[in-house]
């Protein structure tokens, strides 16, 4: 079931207060502001900033589709 797109039209990133940028396959929302990505775990979004992870981080790479 895809995240209802009503909800993530109000809702914000908990740390810079921008616009949600949702991954394609709906995995995480990544900020390009805070370098930060807050995983979706049970089409559940986890927007507590001491548990988002740096861009970069192996876990975040691992998690992303491949680039074709």
């Amino acid at each position: 079931m895809p995240l209802n797109k009503e909800l993530l039209d109000i809702l914000a990133f908990p740390k810079c207060k921008g616009a949600l940028a949702l991954r394609e396959d709906e995995s995480a929302f990544e900020c390009p502001v805070c370098q930060l990505a807050f995983l979706v775990v049970d089409e559940i979004p986890n927007f507590i900033v001491e548990e988002a992870l740096p861009l970069e981080s192996p876990n975040v790479a691992a998690r992303r589709p491949a680039m074709p």
